[in-house]
């Protein structure tokens, strides 16, 4: 019951995720930059204090990496076989091994 729950807090924050990341403005968002206008700068930017969506962004992903990580320990440790085809029943039909062929006699020579 509380991996399902678990599991829609990891959809969850997905979402979260991709909303703020989409909200956040890029370095050098103008159209001087796309021309090539920001060269005098440094090669990451200057760096200013971070706002309330760079925080939640980070948080964000934080909490993402975390539920993924427990999901997939949850999910290895609930298989048995081992394998992902560890759980598939044999076939039903029961199937013979081929027989070789038998050797034809050698050819007698005519009297």
């Amino acid at each position: 019951m509380w991996v399902v729950a678990l599991t829609v807090i990891h959809v969850l924050i997905c979402v979260f995720l991709i909303i703020v990341v989409l909200l956040q403005s890029g370095r050098g968002a103008d159209v001087a930059a796309a021309f090539g206008g920001m060269g005098s700068q440094t090669a990451f930017g200057p760096r200013g204090s971070a706002t309330v969506l760079t925080r939640a962004t980070t948080w964000s992903a934080i909490l993402f990496m975390i539920t993924s990580i427990t999901l997939s320990i949850i999910a290895s440790r609930r298989s048995t076989g081992g394998s992902v085809l560890g759980n598939i029943k044999p076939s039903q039909t029961k199937s013979q091994p081929a027989q070789a062929p038998q050797p034809e006699p050698p050819p007698t020579a005519p009297k």
